[in-house]
């Protein structure tokens, strides 16, 4: 099961630190795939869950496709993930209950029914976090602020 670190969180919401870059990698380097929050201004990308933050190159993004689950934040930043030649996983939601990413794996928003071959999104936010137990889900990943917990 992929345990994915929600915009690098390993252990709880770190608000001044999501989605940095220093932060991400982090995250990889214990182990972690992590989703971003990527948004493109003006054919630049850079990372921010509400606004563009930080500066991030393609270069930087192809070095880590394996372990990013890619959240395009607007309209550019999907174009530009869909007309890469680098085979990117990246998906669009908004309030839409489910997702499929660019490789095929669901993205569940929480609270609604999870299937195998899809990612729990924040089951922190409605679930006893405390008796959670990963291996009582039969899903392809789990995408949590507290992914240390989950080990």
């Amino acid at each position: 099961m992929k345990i994915i670190a929600h915009r690098g969180n390993l252990d709880g919401p770190n608000p001044l630190e999501e989605n940095s870059i220093d932060y991400i990698e982090n995250a990889i380097s214990e182990g972690f795939d992590v989703e971003i929050d990527l948004r493109v201004e003006d054919d630049q990308c850079y990372l921010g869950h509400d606004d563009p933050q930080y500066l991030a190159t393609i270069e930087w993004l192809t070095k880590h496709k394996d372990f990013l689950w890619i959240h395009c934040k607007n309209r550019e930043a999907l174009e530009k993930m869909s007309s890469s030649v680098v085979e990117f996983n990246y998906f669009w939601h908004e309030i839409d209950c489910y997702t499929i990413t660019s490789k095929g794996i669901g993205w569940v928003y929480p609270k609604n029914a999870h299937y195998q071959k899809s990612v729990i999104v924040l089951p922190e936010t409605f679930l006893n976090f405390d008796e959670f137990d990963k291996n009582n889900y039969n899903c392809y990943g789990i995408c949590s602020d507290y992914v240390n917990r989950m080990r």
